[in-house]
């Protein structure tokens, strides 16, 4: 007869066993290949394959681009869904239709997306002509290094809705009794926000501006769009080296790029583990 501690264990092993096969094993073995020579005898040649990948000029512009372009977009990404929450929640029943026009273009295909940020951002486009109504000059905003900026704003805009969802959802935790006393005391919306809102829903913040920020080390497509497998250099990201590799069948180089982008999230990670640690030790 099994006894309850048994009967979890029986329910958890098909979870535990899938979580081994599919992703631990190619996790470990992954880290096992970037430390190989790739050829049939797998020789270890241990960190060399690291060396040269840091060295490597097209590495490190793509790991700089990337980590410029997400921390141009999280900043962004959080703000705005945070201040587009706060309006939802204002709205009560009547925010659903906006909240849905907002998550649709996370839903749209990002080619679709590109057809129309084209149209915008192209030379005789509707932000040039915009530009010309205000006596400013045009930009060639496909062709120079100057794309940074639609490509920022199109990966906000796409991924904008995402992330006001999941405030949303932690803003009706939050109770209306606050805010009504707040007023009373004379506070206005953005020190409601501040002194409210935020700390209340400060685990739900930190888990959307990470999601952020680490997804947008994923700004890729919006980019091959335009420019290809070889963009300008100003918008060169971690993704195409690696997608170059990997056609090249340079394949240590692939999982080195991957393993080297990993050691810095947990790197990320564990400063703002630390730092929390410290400031709660000092409190």
């Amino acid at each position: 007869m099994f006894t309850k501690k048994k009967s979890l264990w029986l329910f958890l092993l098909p979870g535990l066993a899938g979580l081994m096969i599919f992703h631990l094993a190619p996790f470990l073995g992954g880290i096992y290949f970037s430390l190989t020579d790739g050829t049939v005898n797998n020789r270890l040649v241990w960190f060399a394959n690291y060396r040269r990948v840091w060295a490597n000029q097209a590495f490190q512009s793509g790991l700089r681009n990337s980590l410029e372009l997400s921390l141009l977009s999280a900043p962004l990404i959080f703000v705005l869904s945070f201040i587009l929450a706060i309006m939802l929640k204002s709205l009560r029943e009547r925010s659903l239709p906006y909240r849905n026009i907002l998550l649709m273009p996370y839903l749209v295909p990002s080619s679709a997306l590109m057809i129309i940020w084209m149209v915008l951002f192209d030379y005789g486009g509707v932000i040039n002509r915009l530009l010309s109504l205000l006596g400013m000059g045009r930009v060639m905003w496909l062709e120079s290094g100057a794309l940074r900026v639609p490509i920022v704003l199109l990966y906000v805009w796409k991924n904008i809705g995402f992330s006001v969802v999941i405030f949303s959802a932690a803003l009706q935790s939050v109770p209306d009794e606050y805010y009504e006393f707040a007023r009373l005391e004379g506070a206005g919306p953005v020190c409601q926000a501040r002194k409210i809102t935020l700390p209340l829903v400060l685990p739900t913040a930190f888990l959307v501006f990470v999601l952020a920020w680490v997804n947008a080390f994923k700004i890729f497509k919006e980019v091959y769009f335009i420019g290809g497998a070889y963009p300008r250099e100003e918008v060169y990201t971690l993704q195409h080296f690696m997608n170059n590799r990997f056609a090249k069948l340079e394949y240590q180089d692939v999982t080195t790029a991957a393993y080297s982008f990993a050691v810095i999230v947990l790197m990320f990670f564990a400063m703002l583990y630390m730092r929390k640690g410290v400031r709660g030790h000092e409190h």
